[in-house]
């Protein structure tokens, strides 16, 4: 099951902060997430509101982003069907990114900030502490200590990242955006021959998939925690998924026609970031993803937007 999740900063999203202001608002928000989509004269008898007031306070939620209606036939006339958006709102104050020159900027996101995932076990996350809520249960990916996660792994689905998009702090056209992660296939054990064929999207768009060859666990990874087993994944390949104006390269090798035409960056509020494996890969192998803390490079998910000026 996809969950959904919504970062929000104070000093930008004062809507939704305005939103979650109300105890009535909020126990509108409660009862769509626990019993699913309902018209307004259920949610008002559900928690014995005037219609009026709950109308008021359903538009006022709307606005925020935090709920989507919908009109439906009813016997007498129309009805509007109410339905959460997200499964978990983090409220978190951002780093101010700046550009390391007029021309390129980036950003460092940490492996727990995902802000949507549905992955399927064997399945588990840890920080550089220890393992963090249950093995091979995806619902621990729901857990809020995932924040501090430096290391991820999953057999199939995929784990999105909302990267702001600093098009307009930046002078010129773009010219490329980059990712960087360190990846592995992800096996019981380990083992170094096991294909994975894992997939890179970007605002929905598959940009291109790059076959992962192993599990690597010869040797502990540079950074990784004495406490970890050895027998466990240690290290990844550090890989760098780059478009640009004439298609999708992996470490300068092309590997799809997908070009920044194509995602039509400058029209999009934010960057999502979508990595996994799909159910229909012909190397299903699963995927390791490292942060900091752990493998061979101690980085987050490294996002590089360069532009002409």
């Amino acid at each position: 099951m996809s969950r959904n999740f919504l970062i929000v900063d104070p000093e930008e999203g004062i809507e939704v902060l305005k939103a979650f202001a109300s105890p009535a608002r909020v126990r509108v928000l409660k009862l769509l997430h626990t019993h699913g989509a309902m018209n307004v004269n259920e949610i008002a008898q559900a928690l014995d509101l005037p219609q009026s007031s709950v109308s008021s306070n359903i538009q006022q939620l709307e606005d925020a982003g935090l709920v989507r209606t919908e009109t439906q036939r009813a016997r007498k006339g129309n009805q509007k069907i109410c339905h959460t958006l997200f499964d978990e709102v983090l409220v978190m104050f951002k780093s101010d990114p700046r550009p390391q020159s007029a021309n390129q900027i980036e950003v460092a996101m940490p492996l727990g900030l995902y802000t949507s995932c549905e992955v399927s076990a064997p399945c588990g996350l840890c920080s550089t502490a220890g393992i963090i809520g249950l093995l091979d249960v995806p619902d621990t990916f729901l857990d809020p200590a995932r924040m501090g996660a430096g290391l991820i792994w999953f057999t199939r689905g995929y784990v999105e990242y909302q990267f702001p998009n600093n098009i307009k702090l930046m002078n010129g056209a773009l010219t490329s955006m980059e990712f960087s992660v360190e990846l592995s296939s992800e096996v019981p054990g380990t083992a170094a021959d096991w294909p994975s064929d894992i997939t890179v999207s970007v605002n929905k768009i598959d940009i291109g998939t790059w076959t992962s060859p192993g599990d690597y666990g010869d040797k502990r990874g540079v950074y990784t925690p004495d406490w970890w087993k050895l027998k466990g994944s240690q290290y990844g390949m550090l890989k760098s998924w780059r478009v640009t104006g004439d298609g999708t390269h992996v470490d300068g090798v092309k590997i799809s026609p997908v070009s920044l035409k194509d995602l039509d960056i400058e029209s999009h509020r934010s960057i999502r970031f979508r990595i996994g494996v799909r159910d229909g890969a012909r190397h299903p192998g699963g995927i390791n993803i490292f942060g900091r803390g752990f493998g061979n490079y101690d980085q987050d998910i490294v996002m590089r937007l360069v532009t002409s000026g």
